[in-house]
């Protein structure tokens, strides 16, 4: 399958794998690298911008495809140090960078003359196509059904892809609720040149993340997600658990963040990945975990989703038009 997405960026499949904290690590990327698809380490899992470059190295080993980091960009009282995270990524060679957060400007001083292809994650039409003015090289367009930060306006993909692929010229990337090969074909059919998937690929063999996680993926319907920080104007899409509904709670009941710090930490996420425990913390999960009933290897996945996608193509689609 050809789109703009795999002939720009030299990917088999318009497949990606986009950064998950605690989650996109090397053997989880270079399997879906080993797939056709893009898979992307996230670098502020790693403890500083020296083990980032050691992480790559690790990803090296286990495939000779080509992946990206993923650097997302967010206002913090102690920022880490993402101009040496920004330059482990140039010195490493590494391809592909997919920024989100902030406004990427500065990063893509740093990416583009170093031959680095850079995607932004915007959650709006109007951020899409400032990125787009920007000079990054593909947009990835984030609606309402996904993990984390879905923005403010909650819009959601069957609207914001198609509104985005009237107003952008750059490669568009469709991301949020998709985890199929039916998202696949309707978001390309909606205007988009690739897919990006998170909870799928959470929920697959060589994803790093507790076999208790991955099971409560595969059971859990779309109702069994959550909104926090809507009253921080700071949402994000969350598994639901004892600890997002008390951070609810806290929030209508008028609390600052500084009542919920300790409760959203994201050391406390991490021991959900680590230790099973899906109530030990807050952890991200999008609506497509209701689209998620195995956890198959990556090329399984992969594998499939193409098949299926060429089937609704060829068979379903090309089958409602008389002939």
């Amino acid at each position: 399958m050809r789109t703009r997405f795999t002939e720009l960026f030299g990917i088999e499949h318009p497949l990606i794998q986009g950064g998950m904290q605690w989650v996109g690590r090397a053997e989880l990327v270079a399997a879906v690298a080993n797939a056709g698809a893009l898979g992307h380490i996230t670098a502020l899992t790693q403890p500083t911008p020296e083990d980032l470059t050691r992480e790559i190295a690790r990803c090296r080993e286990l495939t000779d495809r080509p992946f990206g980091v993923n650097l997302t960009i967010l206002p913090s009282i102690t920022p880490p140090p993402y101009m040496e995270y920004a330059q482990a990524i140039v010195e490493a060679g590494v391809p592909f960078v997919e920024t989100a957060g902030n406004d990427p400007t500065t990063f893509l001083e740093i990416f583009k003359p170093a031959g680095i292809k850079v995607i932004h994650k915007a959650t709006t039409v109007r951020h899409a196509l400032k990125a787009q003015s920007l000079g990054v090289d593909a947009v990835s367009i984030d609606g309402f059904d996904c993990a984390g930060h879905p923005g403010e306006d909650d819009v959601p993909g069957l609207v914001l892809i198609p509104a985005a692929a009237d107003k952008l010229d750059c490669v568009l990337i469709a991301s949020g609720g998709i985890a199929d090969a039916r998202g696949l074909v309707a978001a390309l059919a909606l205007g988009a040149d690739a897919v990006n998937m998170g909870t799928r690929f959470m929920c697959t063999a060589e994803s790093p993340i507790h076999e208790q996680v991955k099971a409560h993926l595969v059971h859990a319907d779309e109702r069994m997600t959550q909104h926090i920080f809507r009253s921080f104007r700071n949402t994000a899409r969350v598994a639901r658990n004892k600890i997002s509904e008390q951070v609810v709670e806290i929030e209508k009941a008028g609390g600052s963040f500084e009542d919920v710090r300790d409760l959203v930490s994201g050391q406390r996420g991490r021991l959900v990945y680590e230790t099973g425990d899906t109530d030990a913390g807050i952890w991200s999960a999008g609506l497509s975990q209701a689209l998620i009933h195995d956890v198959p290897t990556c090329q399984e996945l992969v594998e499939r989703i193409m098949t299926e996608a060429e089937e609704i193509i060829h068979t379903r689609l090309a089958g409602l038009v008389p002939a």
